[in-house]
């Protein structure tokens, strides 16, 4: 596991009980490499075994973005998310860990939550959003898709029509409506978006452990079911980005154009 003093593209810390984990490459708006996914599951397995540490948040470095998902100009550059610790680049891995962590995980989006970053978002317990915030999904645009937690988990929180919407419109929706739709749980000033997550995070470890573990697994258990389906949706995923029609996604992004889909349009 990499030791904390060896990260570069995340910071750990902790503070009053509560671990504080941020992805720190605002130059990429927060988007994920392999590198990023296997600190952030080393950070989450120090904050599990941190008998100290009884709530965790999860936030982005910069004002302009939460996370944006996997890192497109490296996929473009290089076919994939670079070098990784087992040689497989585990953002499945991660959404299971921030699910099976037996502390609660507070989403503190100070921006831009699109695409993976939005799935990571909704998989934490609670969200608070600075005003500033942007949610929404990409992945049809970009040669992408998430069709396990990502969509199925989605659907549970703001219902079918809405997660159908975000995922086939691939638009961008403001913190109050988010709000509004029970995407986020509190909306605040940019300002004031760590110490809203703090006082919550403190809140929650003065809590009993045991008590929020079982509640945790409770809440979990209802929807635990969509893990297979994910583990599916990533098979083909993994199939999928190796084609020509995931390809022009990527490429179109890099190139800053609109994707040309429509020779990939069969009857």
């Amino acid at each position: 596991m990499i030791a904390i003093k060896d990260f570069t593209d995340i910071t750990y810390a902790t503070d009053s009980g509560v671990g504080i984990i941020t992805i720190n490459r605002p130059d990429r708006y927060n988007a994920l490499r392999g590198r990023t996914v296997d600190e952030l599951l080393a950070a989450f397995k120090y904050a599990w075994v941190d008998q100290e540490v009884g709530a965790v948040i999860l936030t982005g470095a910069g004002e302009k973005a939460f996370c944006t998902g996997g890192d497109q100009k490296e996929r473009a550059q290089t076919g994939g998310y670079g070098e990784t610790e087992t040689g497989m680049f585990e953002i499945e891995s991660l959404h299971k860990l921030i699910r099976a962590i037996p502390k609660p995980v507070i989403a503190a989006v100070n921006g831009f939550a699109i695409g993976g970053g939005h799935v990571l978002h909704v998989l934490c317990d609670l969200s608070i959003a600075s005003t500033n915030a942007k949610f929404g999904q990409v992945g049809p645009r970009v040669g992408s898709f998430d069709a396990g937690f990502g969509s199925a988990y989605l659907a549970r929180v703001v219902g079918e029509k809405r997660a159908r919407e975000i995922w086939f419109l691939c638009e961008q929706y403001d913190p109050e409506t988010a709000e509004r739709w029970g995407l986020v749980n509190k909306v605040v000033a940019p300002d004031q978006l760590m110490a809203a997550s703090m006082e919550w995070a403190k809140k929650v470890a003065a809590l009993s452990p045991t008590a929020l573990k079982a509640l945790k697994h409770s809440f979990n258990a209802d929807s635990d079911h969509i893990m297979g389906i994910q583990s599916l949706a990533f098979d083909v995923l993994d199939l999928y980005t190796k084609t020509d029609e995931a390809k022009e996604g990527g490429a179109a992004f890099t190139e800053k154009r609109a994707p040309d889909y429509s020779k990939f349009r069969k009857n």
